[in-house]
């Protein structure tokens, strides 16, 4: 295998174009999925425009004559009366954004990172459509940041700048990072919400029951992250490897067969037990890698 394929990135390339009609794709997907999951959940506190009637009340100066009500006029001896609906509520987004060492690794198009950024953006977007919003808890780095839902352009500046903020330094290791993360959601969802974990899912430990625990009152979203060399060591003779995470250095030899097989048969044990912790959480999983691109695969995935 050449040495142009092994190369890492040079530096972020960051996720690269998003063209509106691949966004709107997936929030066709997105919205079968919450309808899916929080059937009759979405009612809002008060009246206003809306689908599903509210009460009837006598018409007042000033009312939309089109909400006049034909049927209960005629009742009351003519006298107008108007419907009044309740809204839907618009559905806020939260995003839990994995920032630790292990997503600054990638040998194809892109880091993790880069796609990471690009599917917190592409949620940012679709979050505060139709009034909706969007808040952030990002996790493994230093220290975690909590940003509360806002709507419109602030959620989405919000959200790009704390992108911009990057990631852990080499070292720097949260193993609960995750699961920290997922109780802060939710402890500030307090109404049915979007939830999307955007992660490698790597060296966490004891996520499991505060995702179930989300899962129970939201719709829930985990976005893996992958990158071929993770799932495969080539053969390019000896190395000197350095986890990111720990800062460990380990030297291998990739000419073994062996060690070649037993590191695949590693991550596959360590992928096949997150996907199927997920299923048994019933949650929804999107495995993205950086050797495609994300956005098409992101949107078939929710298809």
């Amino acid at each position: 295998m050449s040495a142009a394929v092994l190369r890492p990135p040079a530096a972020r390339q960051g996720p690269g174009p998003i063209p509106q009609p691949l966004l709107d794709l997936i929030d066709v997907g997105v919205t079968r999925l919450v309808g899916r999951t929080l059937p009759g959940d979405r009612r809002a506190v008060g009246v206003g425009p809306g689908t599903e009637l509210a009460q009837l009340r006598p018409y007042v100066v000033g009312d939309d004559v089109r909400h006049i009500d034909a049927a209960a006029t005629a009742r009351s001896g003519g006298v107008p009366h108007v419907r009044l609906h309740v809204p839907e509520r618009a559905l806020t987004t939260w995003i839990a954004l994995d920032l630790s060492p292990s997503m600054a690794f990638g040998t194809a198009l892109r880091l993790k990172a880069d796609v990471a950024e690009g599917v917190a953006m592409v949620f940012g977007q679709l979050g505060v459509r139709r009034a909706g919003s969007v808040g952030l808890v990002s996790f493994g780095a230093s220290q975690a940041r909590v940003l509360p839902p806002r709507g419109s352009k602030p959620g989405i500046v919000a959200v790009r700048r704390t992108l911009e903020e990057g990631l852990a330094p080499d070292g720097v290791v949260d193993r609960e990072g995750l699961a920290g993360a997922l109780r802060r959601v939710g402890r500030l969802a307090h109404l049915p919400s979007l939830v999307v974990v955007i992660s490698d899912f790597r060296d966490q430990d004891g996520w499991e029951r505060p995702l179930g625990s989300l899962r129970v009152r939201h719709t829930v979203l985990a976005v893996e992250i992958a990158d071929p060399r993770e799932a495969e060591l080539p053969s390019v003779g000896r190395l000197a490897l350095i986890d990111p995470e720990t800062g460990a250095r380990i030297d291998v030899d990739t000419r073994n067969r062996r060690v070649r097989e037993r590191f695949a048969e590693l991550e596959r044990e360590r992928r096949a037990q997150v996907a199927a912790e997920l299923k048994r959480l019933r949650v929804a999983h999107v495995s993205l890698s950086t050797g495609e691109e994300w956005l098409p695969a992101l949107g078939r995935h929710l298809r």
